[in-house]
């Protein structure tokens, strides 16, 4: 009897099938990928820009930006944070950095800091843009938070985020906006869009290959040794030999073990090939995510502390100078000065307990507290007071913070100071050496609600000099575990004793630099000294 040979069409119905599944998982996947990069860069943007907007909105008196509005006129106040907000847009690496005043129908603009001459002028007013902008028109007017807008308007594609700002009243006082430049963010997402798509065509078809090629070799051979096996049975059947053979049996591959074999063959590679993408792909994004937040919270937090020195070079009574070299990628430490009014100097140092990330961040909090309580033009106790009450009503970490704050009167050379648990300061007279000054210490912050802080006072003549600095300073250890110490600091001090600030910092930097030798730094290195002048009244012998 002739055999007929039929060829199956189970290894192309296969082949299909996979070809379907393969696009579906890769369309799947690319969908997928493109969601969470595209989370993911928005994430990053909206929380460095709002760092941005907090930082800039600190410098700002939200109960005078109804005044500037109706009067159109700007003071001293204002040109000084138009200033600050400019040093943040053009150090933020932003596009634009302006302070808003929304109303039901339309917006007010109290500043710009766009340098080029499409500047929008104080008081200009306009409706909405349409979209997103005019959607949360409402939300705007109340002074609620809304949620970053992108937008491809003239400008481009632009992230805009909006920092809430209120009066002391507590009325809406009006917006920081900050917007960042995303034409490279969207090019970015397109340009990997079009890389996922080559790469699971890639996959897809060599996989499609592999696929056809098992299919001809272990699915069709099965089969057809099946097929030969049945005619070989019909054949005894007819010979009457049939109860003798086992033609089934001795077959080596059965179909249904051999197909299920290679299904679960290609189930298994296609979730160890998912398995191993899908770790690769967290294991370079969890990298780049934290080196990217690690690097850009670094920067911020480099650009939160006073960087431009001379800070204020219309007042010539004092000069001061300071720097923080932090023992990780951002520091727990900080220092920061500003003036309370014309003629009052705040100055700040701090150590945080804790180092890293979480350090950092209580770092930020605290230099905000302390900062927004001096401005209110408390004393050096009363801010140190107030400041502790408000850390410990939410401390839920139990991390605390020592501070010396001290304040300056330019016209009369009077320091008040209050310390928390602070180093002991280090003073020096006129013509004479650095010495230390073992004052009384009050309690760290955050340690215990409703401490009340004691303050003292300093008689800062012409050309004194005061130094604050952290524990990292005198804990600096080298290899043989010797701390540099108060002896080695004070020695450093006297023998660069008439240099400048800057110098005066740099030179003792460089000797805990050779004494540490190859030692690593396990904590910040954070230093600040104030010389005082005399005020003008002063230098002339009144």
């Amino acid at each position: 009897m002739e055999k007929k040979r039929v060829k199956s069409p189970l290894s192309r119905t296969i082949a299909l099938r996979f070809t379907a599944f393969a696009f579906l998982l890769s369309a799947a996947l690319i969908a997928s990928s493109y969601l969470h990069y595209k989370t993911e860069m928005y994430e990053k943007f909206e929380q460095f820009a709002m760092n941005i907007a907090a930082v800039a909105a600190s410098h700002l008196n939200p109960d005078k930006i109804s005044t500037y509005l109706e009067t159109g006129q700007k003071d001293e106040e204002y040109e000084h944070a138009y200033q600050i907000l400019c040093q943040i847009r053009e150090k933020g690496g932003i596009e634009y950095l302006y302070v808003v005043k929304p109303e039901i129908d339309e917006v007010w603009y109290v500043m710009d800091t766009d340098p080029s001459e499409g500047a929008i002028p104080l008081g200009f007013h306009e409706p909405y843009y349409k979209g997103a902008f005019a959607e949360n028109a409402e939300k705007m007017s109340r002074g609620e938070s809304i949620p970053p807008i992108v937008s491809n308007e003239e400008y481009g594609w632009l992230m805009s985020v909006y920092y809430p700002m209120f009066t002391t009243t507590g009325e809406s006082a009006g917006y920081v906006g900050v917007d960042i430049g995303m034409n490279e963010v969207m090019e970015d997402l397109q340009q990997f869009t079009i890389r996922m798509m080559v790469l699971m065509l890639v996959v897809t078809g060599i996989s499609l290959s592999i696929m056809i090629f098992i299919s001809a070799k272990t699915i069709a051979d099965p089969i057809r040794k099946l097929s030969n096996a049945a005619e070989q049975l019909v054949e005894a059947e007819q010979a009457g030999t049939a109860a003798d053979t086992e033609i089934f049996r001795g077959l080596t591959i059965r179909s249904k073990d051999e197909i299920g074999e290679l299904y679960q063959s290609l189930s298994q590679m296609e979730q160890d090939m998912n398995a191993y993408i899908r770790d690769v792909l967290a294991i370079t994004a969890e990298k780049e995510r934290i080196t990217s937040e690690m690097s850009l919270a670094s920067r911020i937090q480099s650009g939160m502390l006073p960087h431009i020195f001379p800070p204020f070079p219309d007042h010539k009574e004092f000069d001061i100078y300071a720097t923080m070299t932090p023992a990780k990628e951002v520091g727990g430490d900080f220092y920061d000065f500003y003036l309370v009014d014309d003629d009052h100097l705040c100055a700040v140092i701090a150590d945080v307990s804790g180092k890293g990330v979480p350090g950092a961040l209580f770092m930020m909090v605290t230099k905000i507290i302390l900062q927004s309580c001096a401005m209110l033009g408390s004393s050096a106790a009363e801010i140190l007071t107030k400041t502790n009450d408000t850390i410990c009503t939410n401390n839920q970490a139990e991390m605390f913070v020592t501070v010396w704050v001290g304040i300056l009167e330019l016209s009369t050379g009077r320091l008040t100071v209050a310390n928390a648990g602070h180093e002991y300061p280090v003073l020096k007279r006129a013509g004479g050496s650095f010495e230390l000054m073992k004052d009384k210490h009050g309690l760290v912050i955050g340690a215990m609600e409703g401490i009340r802080y004691k303050e003292y006072e300093i008689q800062m003549n012409p050309g004194d000099r005061i130094f604050v600095y952290t524990d990292g300073v005198t804990e600096a250890t080298d290899m043989q575990n010797q701390l540099f110490g108060t002896g080695r600091m004070l020695a450093s001090l006297n023998a660069n004793r008439d240099a400048s600030g800057e110098d005066l910092l740099r030179n003792l930097k460089q000797d805990i630099d050779t004494f540490v030798g190859e030692a690593s730094q396990f904590d910040d290195v954070t230093m600040m000294t104030l010389l005082y002048n005399g005020s003008a009244r002063q230098n002339k012998g009144e």
